[in-house]
């Protein structure tokens, strides 16, 4: 894992920094586990904008990642680790024993080769998934469920983990990349490791276009508008626009929006940062 950096050739090349791809070992996606993914450029079904500066950017394709991991007990070697345009992370192929391919998000130190496992049965390495009541206290994890069975929820972008701090009953107390500290059930399945291609941090576009590449359109901030079009618009010279809020008025930036009687909010030991 590394990044490179450019020579100031051009303005575009001054300030870039992107990923060097060492990892990546296949450069055509398994057919089987790929469908095409449709762009609607933020429209809704009658063509109305919904969603401001979205529109353009490369055609992907969509892999099917298996988030459940429910091949409990089925050898599945390591093929290839490949570039997915859907997320930050990358993937790697498994080939089961039984002949069935699968694409999961690639954690960091796996090695093409090795092989993995899932279910009760498995041991706490890289790449395993397991449930939590079987993961020792300490462990570095990702791709946690929130309700077993229901596939990996938390955790999943690069570079990110998540650690098994104690166990409370039926529940695990995970620490999150957040801050947040909550209770999971032990039921749940979680993969040992963390998320590769770290360094996706650390990356820079360098440019606008690069971004328009990505499907994102230019930003216009609600301060430079006019008062008809945003609540923050208008004002003589360059001011401020008053308290951080949305088009719709709803205030932004430090407002907590969680709704104060959430299900969930017992589980939550300690809330984020």
């Amino acid at each position: 894992m590394a990044v490179r950096k450019f020579k100031p050739t051009t303005p575009g090349q001054r300030h870039k920094i992107i990923g060097t791809f060492e990892e990546i070992t296949a450069s055509v996606p398994e057919k089987s586990l790929v469908s095409g993914k449709r762009s609607t450029g933020g429209r809704n079904n009658v063509g109305k904008m919904t969603m401001r500066y979205i529109g353009g950017g490369h055609k992907r394709k969509y892999r099917f990642i298996d988030f459940k991991r429910n091949k409990d007990g089925v050898p599945a070697v390591v093929k290839t680790i490949e570039y997915d345009p859907n997320r930050s992370a990358r993937i790697a192929l498994l080939y089961y024993a039984d002949g069935e391919k699968r694409y999961i998000i690639a954690p960091n130190g796996l090695q093409i080769g090795s092989t993995l496992m899932s279910g009760e049965t498995a041991a706490p390495e890289i790449g395993n998934a397991l449930p939590l009541q079987n993961i020792p206290v300490g462990t570095v994890i990702h791709n946690i469920e929130l309700r077993p069975g229901q596939g990996a929820a938390l955790v999943r972008s690069a570079g990110n983990f998540a650690q098994l701090t104690s166990r409370e009953g039926k529940y695990c107390v995970i620490k999150l990349p957040s801050g947040e500290v909550r209770q999971i059930l032990s039921a749940c399945k979680a993969t040992i490791g963390s998320v590769g291609n770290s360094d996706h941090a650390l990356e820079s576009s360098g440019k606008a276009g690069r971004s328009r590449w990505l499907g994102r359109r230019p930003h216009n901030r609600g301060v430079v508008m006019n008062p008809v079009d945003h609540p923050m618009g208008g004002g003589e010279g360059r001011a401020s626009g008053g308290h951080p809020r949305s088009r719709k008025g709803l205030y932004a930036k430090g407002l907590k929006t969680r709704a104060p009687k959430k299900q969930s909010s017992k589980y939550i030991i300690e809330r984020r940062k």
